[in-house]
């Protein structure tokens, strides 16, 4: 298959989503399938050094100042794609890229199938401190980016459920993103190293090694952890809590830290260099997570990789993981994590190497990546059939209909427009898009 992944983050932007879709490219790859991803532009990188690699003009957008918005190339991109003979797009994204996917994909006739990566309910409050769109406004933006799908891949069984009540009628496959193991499995670490990282973090042999690493935000719910450590302590237990990474909410957790006195129990690595990661997980006792705000949650995975056992807050994703208690200990109420936390430490058995490597063929980008696959071939089989029985409407009519009723107010509402655009009169944009449908309808 040849394959085109529509994202608006790609390396190398650090995210969870760049580093799906990395891995997700080089397993498909290794299935002997080709790949192209169209993604936005990086001042770090020459925007054609990879022919494999299509790089829209964008902008950074000013609610997510990591992510970027394309705003121009459209037209080539539309050429690119024409030339590379797709048989699939596979999009990232709801926003500028995803749509651009989805275009395209209505232009060549082929599927179109997307990865909902975000629960979007938890992050609206960075949009002008949630003042532009509320909460409750999310499943409305969402249904209408996922009318005209193919198909959805869900990488958990919470976002299954949450498309569910968005009522997404779009077939739906819950895939969870699988990892590189070789990236965390790393043998030539050895006890020596482990020993060095924890005498540079200042952690005894006599005391427990409490690990949190993500992106330091409000919604990661690390506060919680730290507000945890007293009622831990009380037990008698040894243990210290290392925060690696860094956000707009490392600040905050620093008085967090002193008001509480824990400058002796917690500290703040800052961001780790990624080829340090996995030694931070095996020299850690434990890995610790108070999100409620995952949909997946890709350093859950790396933890287990590791083979570093878990406590988090469950979910019905991490229901499916922590399969065993050797994996791990979850809690389901905030009040409970410093009961978890002391549980864990106490009663946790060990790894066993044989359900260890049978969890991880289970989370691997192997794994991953044939299961992408197998999707790809059901859809694009299902699309054909429904060609050939002649379900499919043309799509640009259809919104010719509906925007000749509304005019631009549709525009407005669906997409950020250029000003100059908004400005044209209803009147004048009713004869455009009734015009460029008929050309369609011909063609």
């Amino acid at each position: 298959m040849r394959i085109g992944l529509f994202t608006d983050t790609y390396f190398p932007q650090v995210s969870g989503v760049a580093t799906s879709i990395k891995t997700l490219k080089t397993e498909l790859e290794k299935l002997g399938h080709t790949v192209f991803i169209f993604t936005t532009t990086d001042k770090h990188v020459n925007r054609y050094e990879d022919w494999q690699v299509i790089r829209i003009p964008s902008v950074r957008f000013f609610a997510f100042k990591d992510r970027q918005i394309a705003y121009a190339g459209f037209t080539d991109a539309v050429k690119i794609a024409k030339r590379y003979h797709l048989d699939i797009i596979h999009t990232q994204t709801e926003f500028s890229l995803g749509i651009l996917g989805k275009m395209i994909a209505r232009e060549l006739k082929i599927p179109v199938v997307h990865t909902y990566h975000t629960n979007y309910e938890d992050y609206v409050h960075y949009l002008a401190k949630g003042k532009i769109i509320r909460p409750s406004m999310v499943k409305y933006i969402v249904r209408s980016y996922c009318t005209q799908l193919d198909g959805v891949i869900c990488p958990s069984e919470i976002v299954e459920d949450m498309l569910t009540d968005y009522k997404i009628n779009a077939p739906k496959r819950v895939i969870p993103t699988g990892i590189d193991l070789e990236k965390f499995r790393r043998p030539e670490l050895t006890d020596g190293d482990i020993r060095a990282i924890r005498d540079q973090l200042g952690i005894l042999d006599d005391e427990t090694f409490l690990l949190s690493l993500s992106r330091v935000s409000y919604e990661k719910n690390i506060q919680a952890i730290i507000k945890a450590m007293p009622s831990v302590l009380s037990q008698g237990l040894q243990a210290k809590l290392v925060i690696a990474g860094d956000g707009p909410y490392l600040t905050d957790l620093k008085h967090l830290v002193s008001e509480l006195g824990l400058e002796e129990v917690v500290q703040f690595t800052g961001m780790i260099a990624p080829g340090e990661t996995a030694l931070y997980y095996k020299a850690a006792d434990f890995f610790v997570s108070a999100s409620t705000s995952e949909t997946q949650g890709l350093t859950y995975l790396e933890a287990l990789a590791t083979g570093t056992p878990v406590i988090a807050h469950a979910n019905p994703y991490l229901n499916q993981l922590i399969t065993n208690r050797m994996f791990g200990t979850l809690y389901p109420y905030n009040q409970d994590l410093a009961d978890a936390i002391v549980d864990a430490i106490i009663t946790t058995p060990d790894m066993t190497q044989e359900a260890l490597e049978e969890k991880l063929y289970e989370i691997s980008a192997e794994n991953f990546g044939r299961t992408v696959a197998e999707f790809y071939l059901d859809t694009i089989m299902n699309h054909e059939a429904r060609r050939a029985n002649g379900e499919f409407a043309p799509i640009p009519v259809v919104i010719a209909r509906k925007a000749t009723k509304t005019g631009i107010v549709v525009a407005r509402k669906s997409i950020y427009l250029p000003k100059r655009i908004l400005m044209k009169s209803t009147v004048r944009s009713r004869r455009f898009i009734r015009d460029l449908s008929k050309r369609i309808e011909k063609d």
